[in-house]
């Protein structure tokens, strides 16, 4: 049955009008995406079929073009609009951390670091580089590959920090693994950067570890 032949209290789209977008399940907010659905499936429909079959809504929008197109009815057009939406979210993400002090809403920023980070299949390192007041300048992939001592380099991090006017950083990188433990080559990165920085009297306020679904806080632990 179509969707428009759905009582109205059920219809996504009114649905959310009426009980506001957390009401809704994640295929309601595909379903409203997608609009319409393919012969024989709603839009509903079509979008719990793409949630089973990438085993979630995180797998299904990290998908590459090529994955996410061998769905019926699914197109590159609708493979941009999903990007598109992706990214909307992390700029919104990125626009409250810039009107707020990062250190009092840590949760925003870690929500910020998690959706930029956690997708990676290799080690990315990145920073946030922090004014004065602690309000986010910009943020700033800075190394990929394995993270140790080797690759990442304290006077690309100084020289960076300097380039932006940042009176404070937050540090953070992923772990593919998706266990978020801080290995050996983590502390001892995190103790020279730290004092490479303070040099230049600039503060290290934390480093975060991005797991799958879970991050590791040096500060938290009293590392920093």
């Amino acid at each position: 049955m179509s969707i428009n032949h759905w009582p109205s209290a059920e219809r996504p789209r009114e649905k959310l009008l009426q009980r506001g977008s957390a009401a809704l399940s994640d295929a309601e907010l595909l379903a409203i995406l997608l609009r319409t659905g393919v012969t024989g499936k709603s839009a509903v429909d079509l979008a719990r079929e793409m949630l089973n079959t990438f085993g979630g809504l995180r797998p299904l929008l990290e998908a590459s073009q090529r994955d996410f197109c061998k769905i019926k009815g699914m197109g590159t057009a609708k493979y941009v609009q999903f990007q598109a939406v992706l990214e909307i979210g992390r700029r919104y993400l990125e626009a409250r951390l810039e009107r707020e002090d990062a250190l009092t809403s840590p949760q925003h920023t870690l929500r910020y670091l998690m959706t930029r980070l956690r997708h990676y299949p290799h080690e990315v390192f990145a920073a946030l580089f922090l004014d004065n007041r602690h309000r986010v300048i910009t943020y700033e992939e800075l190394f990929r590959g394995t993270i140790n001592g080797a690759s990442v380099h304290p006077r690309e991090v100084v020289k960076q920090a300097l380039a932006h006017n940042a009176a404070a950083l937050i540090l953070a990188h992923n772990h593919p693994s998706g266990v978020a433990e801080p290995s050996t080559a983590d502390r001892s990165l995190t103790r020279r950067l730290t004092e490479a920085l303070s040099l230049v009297d600039i503060r290290v306020l934390d480093h975060f570890i991005i797991g799958d679904g879970e991050a590791y806080s040096f500060a938290e632990h009293g590392l920093i």
